[in-house]
């Protein structure tokens, strides 16, 4: 069965909007190796960290929501923390959306 998440990913991404929007895209196609069905991708810009540690002093911040099996999540950590381009990821399970819940 499959449960809708929220991934906030921070990216190590150097250059402009073109490189971005390419990193994204990636990011976008191994959640969807994973078998995840995207809902929406949130790009929220560049922030400077309140706190640094290590060598990066900003990060960008994509929040994508999906749906996915709980076992692709292990899976895209595991991926993710290899991938050079993103620093920092978190999971949130999130509700059901109401349309699917009044049909369940």
């Amino acid at each position: 069965m499959s449960n809708r998440y929220e991934a906030l990913l921070v990216l190590d991404i150097k250059g402009g909007d073109d490189s971005i929007k390419e990193s994204i895209d990636r990011l976008e196609g191994e959640f969807v190796k994973e078998g995840a069905t995207i809902e929406s991708i949130q790009k929220m810009d560049r922030r400077q960290f309140s706190y640094v540690k290590g060598h990066l002093e900003s990060g960008y911040y994509a929040n994508f929501i999906f749906s996915a099996e709980p076992s692709a999540i292990e899976k895209l950590r595991g991926k993710f923390r290899l991938d050079k381009e993103v620093y920092r990821q978190n999971y949130k399970k999130l509700a059901p959306k109401k349309a699917e819940a009044a049909a369940a």
